[in-house]
């Protein structure tokens, strides 16, 4: 089964996975449990007592929090687990070393046992007037190729030996990153949970305050944002024209909706963000000319968007001819604001793809990058000849619009920034603005 190697050298080792994933659920359950207990103890004050909007508002804060937290937690074990489960991993390629070891021995034994049975033959085949010289050189012929038998047996044995135990250390570290993984996604599906409580919370004590203030953004799962005919792979010097659909799936009208949209990219080595390479820019009916998307990521709006319909942002993509090889992830969601102010929207979608070096072939048939679909490795990154343009369109606007991002020279907080900081979608995003505005008005 082909695997993509999203990152995959770029982490260390599939032997430092447990270690890579200690490091990161204790920090999560520590902001979860500070959350949950700010939450716990608001709830047990009672009708008498009940907590002030303020209290309330921290309690959101911190359970927004350990919700990031668990989604860079969850990006970064994705990337672990990628690595674990890759042949290029080091314990897969021990594992690989270690069973051709096994077969070259395998082979020796069989030509040392050959050697040896030749040593006999010829010792049994000689005439009753052979010399005590050649009956003395038959005879240590079979002495010696006795001995290269047994070492070559002794060699075979440990050589079958190495190939098991390394074997075994390369699905014993497998096992472990699938388990890790799966406790990091139950810990992501607790942290929304919690934080959806929180947020519910406030908001009903804001209305039964009878002075809300500023409403409460909520999530709306049924505002759905989705990016179509983006390439699986792209070209660097290659321009690429997709879109993201807006679908209203309520029965409501929303005044205003706004999907977002970044790219996050690094090299093969994982060690490079390329961010700055990615130039977006965003066009639609009623505003045709190309305009840079920016540091909000924001692609546009759209204005009465009514229940059950859709929208469609037409999306330019302009890679750096420069730009090294490498992996990356579009990530994309969507918002809403009313006239009344009531808002709210979706948590970021991700669509992973694969970026071959400029003068590279992609053909006609490449696939459609997917959500949460990863996108098969090339057999290499060297350029095949010719060039790719997906769509390559002409147009006006500005042929800037980057969307570069700084991080470590580790893919994994790279990643996890990317998923849960730089990238604050959607309702995440409306939640923190909304919340800073309260602040700064009181």
């Amino acid at each position: 089964m082909k695997i993509r190697r999203t990152l995959a050298t770029a982490v260390v080792a599939a032997v430092t996975t447990p270690v890579i994933l200690l490091t990161v659920t204790p920090a999560l359950a520590d902001a979860q449990a500070s959350a949950a207990s700010a939450a716990s103890a608001a709830q047990q004050r009672g009708a008498q007592d009940k907590p002030s909007i303020e209290e309330l508002e921290k309690a959101a804060e911190k359970a927004q929090k350990a919700y990031e937290e668990a989604e860079a937690a969850y990006q970064a074990a994705r990337v672990v687990l990628e690595a674990a489960i890759s042949d290029d991993a080091p314990l897969a390629v021990a594992a690989k070393e270690a069973k051709k070891e096994a077969a070259d021995a395998a082979t020796a034994k069989e030509n040392a046992d050959k050697a040896l049975a030749d040593a006999k033959t010829a010792l049994a085949a000689l005439p009753e007037t052979a010399t005590p010289e050649e009956k003395a050189a038959a005879e240590k012929a079979v002495t010696d190729a006795e001995t290269a038998a047994t070492a070559a047996a002794g060699a075979k044995t440990t050589a079958d030996e190495k190939a098991a135990a390394a074997g075994r250390a390369r699905d014993d570290a497998r096992v472990e990153a699938v388990r890790e993984y799966g406790k990091v996604q139950n810990a992501l599906k607790a942290a929304l949970a919690e934080k959806e409580a929180a947020d519910k919370a406030l908001a009903d004590a804001r209305d039964e305050a009878g002075n809300p203030g500023e409403p409460s953004c909520v999530p709306e799962n049924k505002l759905t944002t989705v990016i179509n005919g983006l390439p699986s792979k792209l070209v660097a010097g290659s321009t690429t024209v997709f879109s993201v659909r807006v679908t209203n799936g309520t029965k409501k009208t929303f005044d205003k909706v706004s999907p977002s949209v970044n790219f996050h990219a690094t090299d093969n080595g994982g060690h490079n963000v390329i961010d700055d390479a990615f130039h977006l820019q965003w066009s639609t009916a009623a505003s045709p000319a190309w305009k840079n998307v920016g540091e909000d990521h924001k692609a546009g709006s759209i204005s009465a968007l009514k229940g059950g319909a859709h929208a469609d942002v037409k999306l330019r993509l302009k890679v750096d001819a420069k730009a090294p090889a490498g992996h990356g992830v579009a990530f994309v969601a969507g918002n809403y604001v009313n006239d009344d102010e009531t808002c709210g929207g979706n948590f970021s979608s991700e669509y992973a793809f694969e970026l071959l070096p400029a003068g590279s072939s992609v053909g006609d048939d490449v696939e459609e990058a997917e959500p949460g679909k990863t996108p098969p490795a090339s057999p290499d990154n060297k350029p095949q000849g010719g060039t790719s343009d997906v769509a390559n369109t002409g147009g006006d606007g500005d042929d800037s619009g980057s969307l570069a991002s700084t991080g470590s020279s580790s893919p994994l907080p790279q990643l996890a920034a990317a998923a849960g900081g730089a990238l604050a979608l959607g309702a995440a995003a409306l939640f923190t603005v909304r919340r800073r505005r309260a602040g700064s008005a009181s």
